[in-house]
């Protein structure tokens, strides 16, 4: 599967850039969800619409890995909006 990154990285152009390029953004992508999913945690219906928004942004694996972490993490606290988000995902 190819991705293109939206965004340029150094001197590449956004039209140039490929698989190669993209996977340290989905990484960056992944990390940046779980710091903000950790800092949202203390509200429930924040702590939702942000899942519901990092399950939008990410791909399949990505996707899967977010899960494991959310039920290690969250599970005690959050199951039910867990079971809810990656119901569909």
């Amino acid at each position: 599967m190819f991705f293109q990154l939206m965004y340029p990285i150094g001197k590449f152009n956004c039209l140039t850039c490929n698989l190669f390029l993209t996977v340290p953004y989905f990484i960056a992508m992944l990390n940046y969800v779980k710091k903000v999913l950790t800092k949202v945690s203390f509200d429930a219906q924040l702590f939702e619409k942000e899942l519901r928004k990092a399950i939008k942004m990410l791909i399949g694996d990505d996707i899967r890995e977010l899960k494991q972490w959310c039920y290690t993490r969250f599970g005690n606290q959050y199951e039910a909006i867990l079971n809810r988000c990656f119901v569909a995902a």
